[in-house]
This record gives C-alpha cells, structure tokens and sequence, in this order.
C-alpha cells in the first residue's frame, strides 16, 4: 500500500537548520513530482517546495526562498527539506505530497516548532 511517512521534525530555536525526510513506498516513486506542504495553526495548508520527478527542477514560496531546499533521492524513494534559518513563523505541521496527473498522495506530517 501507499504510504509516505515524515521525519526530522522538532523543536529548534530561531536561526536554527532541520532536515525533513520523506520515505515513499508503494508506488512508482521516480513518476511523481513531490512536494512539501506546511499547515500552521489556524492556517490553510500552504505550499513551500516542490521538485520534479527526475529533480531537474524546484519551486520555492517566496516566504522560504533563499532558506529551505529541497531534493530528492530516486534511488532511496526519499524526498528532502533543508530548512535553514528557521523563524518562529516557520512553526507548522509539514506533510509531504507525490503528484502525478490526477494521483495525489499525503503523508501524515511532522510537527516543526521554532521557538526560543
């Protein structure tokens, strides 16, 4: 079965770095676009990176330009988020997403707090 399981998340002090990580298992992992969401709360799920299928290209919110980086490993079926100098405006739940057509797949997210 599908499933697409979130790791690294925690407690970090601003100006922190966490590295998040994404395992996929149960499908094609090389066909699909993947990308991080976040959801903060009392917010709606917010797109912050996106990579394509072979990582030729990334896609970036303005909000996390120049800070996170995301990438992804095909031979692993991973998918990764740097996240350096962290702000308390980072503090969300993140959830992983592989896309391809009409296929949307969603992990169950890990928690990222910054604060001091």
């Amino acid at each position: 079965q599908v499933q697409l399981v979130e790791s690294g998340g925690g407690l970090v002090q601003p100006g922190g770095s966490l590295r998040l990580s994404c395992a996929a298992s149960g499908f094609t992992f090389s066909r699909y676009a993947m990308s991080w969401y976040r959801q903060a709360p009392g917010k709606e799920r917010e797109l912050v990176a996106a990579v394509t299928n072979t990582g030729g290209s990334t896609n970036y919110a303005d909000s996390v330009k120049g800070r996170f980086t995301i990438s992804r490993d095909n031979a692993k079926n991973t998918v990764y988020l740097q996240m350096n100098s962290l702000k308390p405006e980072d503090t969300a739940v993140y959830y992983c997403n592989a896309g391809f057509r009409y296929v949307d797949y969603w992990g169950k997210g890990t928690l990222v707090t910054v604060s001091s």
